[in-house]
């Protein structure tokens, strides 16, 4: 009892600090040179992987199914991924005309996807495979100039030390009281290996501090430990001062971070009720994650694949918000991604071979994006994408400058348009329709 209440002052002196993070914290020029290279990338791959895949029922399958910590240890000992090849998955990225790849190291069933010497629950120790996919995944990347950013999970199914619990994995058993000190210096030293053992990486992906937030039914409240972000975002800045941090909290950045994420939402949009507000958009690089169909890891049930124009738009209105996407696979358990999702990207791939222009090194455009249009900027220049092919008759109300001329996008067509004191007037020939996505190229004066 007087450990617990120990604890419990711990916990009540800490939560001041909990979102602090790094003090006055000023990025090194290794930094800012990472952050310039990520906001004009626009876009890449996020791979959820790990030995939930077997269960074909998405990353969550433990906590959805409440399955014990002794079953589901059982899973490691017949993973054996025999058909993975990083050079493979490296090679399906660049061809989608995606810069980086973030992969999951560790997700909320707390199995290592990576040979860690924390403990033996990882790939190398616990499965036949034996064999360690990010240092593979690592060497590829290099190889093929893809940057490699590291998924990393702050919550945890498994660990007895992740005490106290949050909001989730409530009905697993097989968990005792722990200790959060030690569970925070298990981060640390994971974290270490993954900073120091796979050569330069793009930076650390977190998620979990949700877990830990207190919940009304409506919204998020106060938090309920102290994350450590301080020690945390410090020893990375420490170790690689090029890496970038970003946190999946769905609050304000914390200081010590270098981009933003929005998770299956668009920046500030707010729809799926979790996400953050538009008043809580900072300074930082922006990228949205979003999965091809609905689940982030392998799901054998799950057929709602967007189509490669839905995600084509998804790509082009987020850039319109002047952020990356980061498109997510969830390869299957013998370590091949599924037919649909090769065929996505492949198309998009091909796509970005021809309007990559109007995507790659550009800021946020002129409008909100909507279903209909979308815009992006470089310079002078500004790419209206219009989205609905019936739509060839557009009016923008504030457009902020004058436009000097309108041309279809790649040609020498020039596409008639009025501006006034009322707006900007275009019209597209019915025929010059793209089904996908029609770019008028504005050059402004």
């Amino acid at each position: 009892m007087k450990k617990q209440w120990s604890l419990v002052l711990l916990f009540a002196v800490s939560l001041n600090f909990a979102q602090q993070g790094i003090p006055n914290y000023q990025p090194s020029e290794e930094n800012l040179n990472a952050r310039e290279w990520f906001q004009e990338a626009r876009f890449g791959l996020f791979i959820h992987w790990g030995v939930y895949s077997l269960l074909g029922d998405g990353e969550w399958v433990m906590n959805n199914q409440n399955i014990a910590v002794d079953t589901y240890e059982k899973l490691p000992s017949f993973f054996n991924p025999i058909d993975f090849d990083a050079e493979e998955w490296v090679a399906m990225a660049k061809n989608a005309g995606m810069k980086y790849i973030t992969i999951t190291s560790r997700h909320h069933d707390g199995f290592s996807m990576f040979d860690t010497a924390a403990e033996d629950y990882d790939i190398v120790d616990a499965t036949p495979f034996k064999r360690d996919v990010l240092k593979e995944l690592a060497a590829a990347c290099k190889k093929a100039d893809i940057k490699l950013f590291f998924y990393y999970s702050l919550l945890d199914w498994r660990s007895d030390d992740y005490y106290p619990r949050g909001r989730t994995g409530l009905g697993i058993k097989g968990r005792e009281n722990g200790d959060w000190n030690a569970y925070i210096a298990f981060m640390k030293q994971q974290l270490t290996e993954l900073l120091t053992n796979y050569g330069e990486i793009g930076g650390i992906w977190f998620d979990g501090h949700w877990d830990q937030k207190q919940w009304d039914g409506k919204k998020f409240g106060k938090l309920n430990v102290d994350w450590h972000y301080r020690e945390l975002y410090q020893l990375i800045h420490d170790l690689q001062p090029h890496a970038l941090i970003g946190n999946n909290h769905h609050i304000a950045p914390i200081s010590g971070e270098d981009f933003q994420m929005f998770e299956k939402d668009l920046p500030g949009q707010n729809t799926t009720g979790w996400g953050t507000s538009a008043s809580d958009i900072g300074q930082l690089p922006l990228e949205v994650c979003e999965t091809i169909n609905g689940s982030w890891g392998f799901n054998l049930q799950d057929d709602k694949h967007k189509s490669s124009k839905e995600l084509i738009h998804l790509l082009v209105k987020s850039a319109s918000y002047g952020s990356n996407l980061l498109l997510n696979v969830g390869p299957m358990p013998n370590g091949k991604i599924q037919t649909e999702h090769l065929k996505s990207l492949s198309e998009i791939g091909l796509w970005l071979d021809q309007y990559g222009e109007t995507v790659y090194g550009t800021k946020a455009g002129i409008l909100e994006p909507d279903n209909q249009l979308a815009s992006t900027r470089k310079d002078r220049k500004v790419y209206l994408h219009v989205l609905d092919p019936e739509h060839n008759v557009i009016f923008l109300r504030d457009v902020p400058e004058k436009i000097k001329s309108a041309k279809l996008y790649g040609t020498s067509k020039k596409v008639r348009y009025e501006q006034n004191d009322l707006g900007l007037t275009i019209a597209i020939p019915k025929a010059e329709m793209n089904p996908i996505n029609t770019i008028i190229e504005l050059e402004l004066k």
